[in-house]
Protein backbone atom coordinates (compact mmCIF):
# COMPACT_ATOMS: atom_id res chain seq x y z
CA UNK A 1 0.00 0.00 0.00
CA UNK A 2 2.89 2.35 0.79
CA UNK A 3 4.35 1.83 -2.67
CA UNK A 4 0.96 2.63 -4.24
CA UNK A 5 0.75 5.91 -2.33
CA UNK A 6 4.29 6.87 -3.36
CA UNK A 7 3.52 6.12 -7.00
CA UNK A 8 0.39 8.29 -6.82
CA UNK A 9 2.54 11.20 -5.59
CA UNK A 10 4.63 11.04 -8.75
CA UNK A 11 1.52 11.37 -10.91
CA UNK A 12 0.25 14.30 -8.83
CA UNK A 13 3.58 16.15 -8.96
CA UNK A 14 3.93 15.56 -12.68
CA UNK A 15 0.40 16.82 -13.33
CA UNK A 16 0.96 19.96 -11.24
CA UNK A 17 4.30 20.74 -12.92
CA UNK A 18 2.95 20.24 -16.44
CA UNK A 19 -0.12 22.35 -15.65
CA UNK A 20 2.06 25.12 -14.21
CA UNK A 21 4.26 24.97 -17.32
CA UNK A 22 1.33 25.35 -19.70
CA UNK A 23 -0.19 28.16 -17.62
CA UNK A 24 3.07 30.13 -17.59
CA UNK A 25 3.54 29.71 -21.33
CA UNK A 26 -0.04 30.37 -22.41
CA UNK A 27 -1.48 32.78 -19.83
CA UNK A 28 0.60 35.92 -19.58
CA UNK A 29 0.62 37.62 -16.21
CA UNK A 30 0.00 41.39 -16.08
CA UNK A 31 3.16 43.45 -15.82
CA UNK A 32 3.55 45.11 -12.42
CA UNK A 33 6.38 46.97 -10.82
CA UNK A 34 8.07 45.84 -7.64
CA UNK A 35 7.88 48.72 -5.15
CA UNK A 36 10.55 49.36 -2.58
CA UNK A 37 7.92 50.06 0.10
CA UNK A 38 4.59 48.43 0.94
CA UNK A 39 2.30 50.35 3.31
CA UNK A 40 5.30 52.49 4.28
CA UNK A 41 7.42 49.46 5.23
CA UNK A 42 10.65 48.92 3.25
CA UNK A 43 10.66 45.73 1.18
CA UNK A 44 13.95 43.85 1.71
CA UNK A 45 16.18 43.59 -1.35
CA UNK A 46 16.09 39.80 -1.27
CA UNK A 47 12.29 39.89 -1.50
CA UNK A 48 12.38 42.33 -4.41
CA UNK A 49 14.87 40.09 -6.17
CA UNK A 50 12.80 36.98 -5.53
CA UNK A 51 9.68 38.73 -6.79
CA UNK A 52 11.39 39.90 -9.97
CA UNK A 53 12.80 36.44 -10.57
CA UNK A 54 9.46 34.78 -9.91
CA UNK A 55 7.24 37.15 -11.91
CA UNK A 56 9.41 38.46 -14.79
CA UNK A 57 8.18 37.29 -18.21
CA UNK A 58 11.46 35.76 -19.36
CA UNK A 59 12.05 34.15 -16.01
CA UNK A 60 8.45 32.92 -15.99
CA UNK A 61 8.91 31.23 -19.37
CA UNK A 62 12.21 29.71 -18.28
CA UNK A 63 10.71 28.50 -15.03
CA UNK A 64 7.73 27.08 -16.90
CA UNK A 65 9.99 25.14 -19.25
CA UNK A 66 11.95 23.82 -16.27
CA UNK A 67 8.73 22.72 -14.59
CA UNK A 68 7.59 21.03 -17.79
CA UNK A 69 10.90 19.20 -18.13
CA UNK A 70 10.71 17.99 -14.53
CA UNK A 71 7.09 16.93 -14.98
CA UNK A 72 7.98 14.83 -18.02
CA UNK A 73 11.09 13.45 -16.28
CA UNK A 74 8.97 12.27 -13.35
CA UNK A 75 6.81 10.34 -15.79
CA UNK A 76 9.60 8.60 -17.70
CA UNK A 77 12.42 8.28 -15.17
CA UNK A 78 12.76 6.79 -11.70
CA UNK A 79 16.17 8.37 -11.10
CA UNK A 80 16.59 9.88 -7.65
CA UNK A 81 18.16 13.09 -9.00
CA UNK A 82 14.92 14.02 -10.80
CA UNK A 83 12.92 13.63 -7.62
CA UNK A 84 15.47 15.55 -5.57
CA UNK A 85 15.37 18.42 -8.06
CA UNK A 86 11.56 18.42 -7.85
CA UNK A 87 11.68 18.48 -4.05
CA UNK A 88 14.12 21.39 -4.06
CA UNK A 89 11.92 23.32 -6.51
CA UNK A 90 8.80 22.91 -4.38
CA UNK A 91 10.71 23.77 -1.22
CA UNK A 92 11.97 26.98 -2.87
CA UNK A 93 8.45 27.75 -4.07
CA UNK A 94 7.15 27.33 -0.52
CA UNK A 95 9.72 29.82 0.78
CA UNK A 96 8.97 32.37 -1.94
CA UNK A 97 5.18 32.09 -1.55
CA UNK A 98 5.49 32.46 2.23
CA UNK A 99 7.68 35.54 1.86
CA UNK A 100 5.32 37.09 -0.69
CA UNK A 101 2.38 36.64 1.66
CA UNK A 102 4.22 38.50 4.42
CA UNK A 103 6.18 41.08 2.44
CA UNK A 104 4.09 41.63 -0.69
CA UNK A 105 0.42 41.35 0.25
CA UNK A 106 -0.54 43.27 -2.90
CA UNK A 107 0.64 40.72 -5.46
CA UNK A 108 -0.03 37.21 -6.68
CA UNK A 109 2.45 34.36 -6.55
CA UNK A 110 2.63 33.70 -10.31
CA UNK A 111 2.62 29.96 -9.60
CA UNK A 112 0.34 29.36 -12.58
CA UNK A 113 1.25 32.35 -14.70
CA UNK A 114 -1.51 34.87 -15.35
CA UNK A 115 -4.02 32.77 -13.41
CA UNK A 116 -2.19 33.46 -10.12
CA UNK A 117 -2.96 37.16 -9.93
CA UNK A 118 -4.84 37.21 -6.62
CA UNK A 119 -2.98 38.12 -3.48
CA UNK A 120 -1.18 35.26 -1.79
CA UNK A 121 -3.30 33.79 1.00
CA UNK A 122 -3.09 30.93 3.43
CA UNK A 123 -4.40 28.48 0.86
CA UNK A 124 -1.53 29.16 -1.52
CA UNK A 125 1.05 28.76 1.24
CA UNK A 126 -0.57 25.56 2.51
CA UNK A 127 -0.71 24.20 -1.04
CA UNK A 128 3.01 24.81 -1.54
CA UNK A 129 3.82 23.16 1.79
CA UNK A 130 1.72 20.11 0.97
CA UNK A 131 3.32 19.76 -2.47
CA UNK A 132 6.75 19.90 -0.85
CA UNK A 133 5.68 17.14 1.55
CA UNK A 134 4.35 15.13 -1.40
CA UNK A 135 7.68 15.54 -3.21
CA UNK A 136 9.53 14.23 -0.14
CA UNK A 137 7.13 11.28 0.09
CA UNK A 138 7.73 10.38 -3.56
CA UNK A 139 11.53 10.09 -3.21
CA UNK A 140 11.58 6.30 -2.57
CA UNK A 141 8.79 5.48 -5.06
CA UNK A 142 9.70 2.20 -6.81
CA UNK A 143 8.43 3.09 -10.30
CA UNK A 144 8.44 5.93 -12.79
CA UNK A 145 5.23 7.84 -13.23
CA UNK A 146 4.12 6.23 -16.48
CA UNK A 147 4.56 2.74 -14.98
CA UNK A 148 2.30 3.66 -12.07
CA UNK A 149 -0.19 5.10 -14.56
CA UNK A 150 -0.24 2.00 -16.77
CA UNK A 151 0.07 -0.77 -14.20
CA UNK A 152 -1.21 0.95 -11.06
CA UNK A 153 -4.09 -0.63 -9.17
CA UNK A 154 -7.31 1.05 -8.18
CA UNK A 155 -5.66 2.25 -4.96
CA UNK A 156 -3.36 4.54 -6.94
CA UNK A 157 -6.30 6.10 -8.78
CA UNK A 158 -8.30 6.64 -5.58
CA UNK A 159 -5.38 8.26 -3.78
CA UNK A 160 -4.70 10.47 -6.80
CA UNK A 161 -8.34 11.58 -7.07
CA UNK A 162 -8.47 12.50 -3.37
CA UNK A 163 -5.26 14.50 -3.63
CA UNK A 164 -6.47 16.27 -6.77
CA UNK A 165 -9.64 17.28 -4.92
CA UNK A 166 -7.56 18.72 -2.06
CA UNK A 167 -5.29 20.49 -4.55
CA UNK A 168 -8.30 22.02 -6.31
CA UNK A 169 -9.76 23.22 -3.01
CA UNK A 170 -6.49 24.99 -2.21
CA UNK A 171 -6.17 26.63 -5.65
CA UNK A 172 -7.64 30.16 -6.02
CA UNK A 173 -6.66 29.97 -9.70
CA UNK A 174 -9.75 27.86 -10.41
CA UNK A 175 -12.10 30.78 -9.73
CA UNK A 176 -9.93 33.06 -11.90
CA UNK A 177 -10.05 30.53 -14.72
CA UNK A 178 -13.82 30.19 -14.33
CA UNK A 179 -14.26 33.97 -14.55
CA UNK A 180 -12.15 34.11 -17.72
CA UNK A 181 -14.18 31.33 -19.34
CA UNK A 182 -17.41 33.12 -18.45
CA UNK A 183 -16.17 36.33 -20.04
CA UNK A 184 -15.57 34.44 -23.27
CA UNK A 185 -19.23 33.46 -23.45
CA UNK A 186 -21.48 35.77 -25.48
CA UNK A 187 -23.52 37.85 -23.05
CA UNK A 188 -27.06 38.92 -23.93
CA UNK A 189 -27.62 42.64 -23.23
CA UNK A 190 -29.60 43.03 -20.01
CA UNK A 191 -32.41 44.93 -21.73
CA UNK A 192 -32.94 41.99 -24.10
CA UNK A 193 -32.27 39.18 -21.68
CA UNK A 194 -35.18 36.96 -20.66
CA UNK A 195 -35.68 37.36 -16.92
CA UNK A 196 -38.47 35.23 -15.37
CA UNK A 197 -40.55 36.78 -12.64
CA UNK A 198 -39.43 34.04 -10.28
CA UNK A 199 -35.81 35.14 -10.72
CA UNK A 200 -36.77 38.72 -9.87
CA UNK A 201 -38.55 37.66 -6.68
CA UNK A 202 -35.60 35.47 -5.65
CA UNK A 203 -33.14 38.35 -6.11
CA UNK A 204 -35.48 40.74 -4.35
CA UNK A 205 -36.01 38.61 -1.24
CA UNK A 206 -32.28 37.85 -0.98
CA UNK A 207 -31.35 41.56 -1.02
CA UNK A 208 -30.52 43.90 1.84
CA UNK A 209 -33.14 46.36 0.57
CA UNK A 210 -35.88 43.78 1.11
CA UNK A 211 -34.57 42.76 4.53
CA UNK A 212 -34.52 46.39 5.69
CA UNK A 213 -38.07 47.06 4.43
CA UNK A 214 -39.79 43.72 4.99
CA UNK A 215 -41.40 44.63 8.33
CA UNK A 216 -43.01 47.74 6.82
CA UNK A 217 -44.66 45.87 3.93
CA UNK A 218 -48.33 45.20 4.57
CA UNK A 219 -49.10 42.71 1.80
CA UNK A 220 -47.23 39.83 0.21
CA UNK A 221 -49.00 40.56 -3.09
CA UNK A 222 -47.41 43.37 -5.15
CA UNK A 223 -49.57 46.23 -6.34
CA UNK A 224 -47.84 46.40 -9.69
CA UNK A 225 -44.95 44.89 -11.65
CA UNK A 226 -43.41 46.17 -14.86
CA UNK A 227 -40.12 46.09 -16.69
CA UNK A 228 -38.11 48.91 -18.26
CA UNK A 229 -34.80 48.23 -20.01
CA UNK A 230 -32.48 46.51 -17.48
CA UNK A 231 -34.81 46.84 -14.48
CA UNK A 232 -37.98 45.24 -13.22
CA UNK A 233 -40.00 47.34 -10.82
CA UNK A 234 -42.11 45.75 -8.09
CA UNK A 235 -44.45 47.89 -5.97
CA UNK A 236 -45.65 46.79 -2.51
CA UNK A 237 -48.00 48.57 -0.10
CA UNK A 238 -46.32 49.60 3.14
CA UNK A 239 -46.85 51.47 6.39
CA UNK A 240 -43.95 53.78 7.26
CA UNK A 241 -43.87 56.30 10.13
CA UNK A 242 -47.60 55.96 10.68
CA UNK A 243 -48.52 56.69 7.07
CA UNK A 244 -49.55 54.48 4.20
CA UNK A 245 -46.99 54.49 1.42
CA UNK A 246 -45.73 52.38 -1.43
CA UNK A 247 -42.28 50.87 -1.71
CA UNK A 248 -40.95 50.59 -5.25
CA UNK A 249 -38.18 48.02 -5.66
CA UNK A 250 -35.97 48.19 -8.76
CA UNK A 251 -34.42 44.77 -9.43
CA UNK A 252 -31.68 44.41 -12.03
CA UNK A 253 -32.35 41.90 -14.81
CA UNK A 254 -28.66 41.53 -15.78
CA UNK A 255 -27.38 37.97 -15.67
CA UNK A 256 -24.80 38.32 -12.90
CA UNK A 257 -26.09 41.44 -11.19
CA UNK A 258 -27.76 41.28 -7.78
CA UNK A 259 -28.47 45.01 -7.54
CA UNK A 260 -31.75 45.92 -5.84
CA UNK A 261 -32.81 49.49 -5.03
CA UNK A 262 -35.83 50.76 -3.14
CA UNK A 263 -37.70 54.05 -2.98
CA UNK A 264 -40.77 55.15 -0.98
CA UNK A 265 -43.54 57.05 -2.78
CA UNK A 266 -46.86 58.40 -1.48
CA UNK A 267 -49.67 55.89 -1.55
CA UNK A 268 -52.24 56.29 -4.27
CA UNK A 269 -55.94 56.00 -3.58
CA UNK A 270 -57.22 52.42 -3.94
CA UNK A 271 -59.09 51.62 -7.11
CA UNK A 272 -62.08 49.34 -6.38
CA UNK A 273 -62.21 48.27 -10.03
CA UNK A 274 -58.55 47.22 -10.09
CA UNK A 275 -58.17 43.56 -10.96
CA UNK A 276 -55.55 41.33 -9.23
CA UNK A 277 -52.20 41.15 -10.98
CA UNK A 278 -52.03 38.04 -13.15
CA UNK A 279 -49.65 39.04 -15.92
CA UNK A 280 -46.18 37.52 -16.22
CA UNK A 281 -43.08 39.14 -17.60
Amino acid sequence: MTAHIQNAQLLLLSGVLLTACLAKLLVRAPVAGTPEHVHGVPVPGRIRGATALWQGRRASVGLGLTEGALGLALLVSSHLSVRLATTVMFAAATWIVGELRVRRPDTGCGCFGGLSTRRVGRRSVLRAMLLTAVAVTSLPAPHAGYEALLDGPVDVVLVLLIELAVFAALSPELSVLTDRVRRLRPVTPCERRRSPLSETYARLRASEAWTASENAITSAVPLDVWREACWRFVVFPAHVDGRDTELVFAVSTAERSRTVRVAAVPSTAPDPDREPLTATF
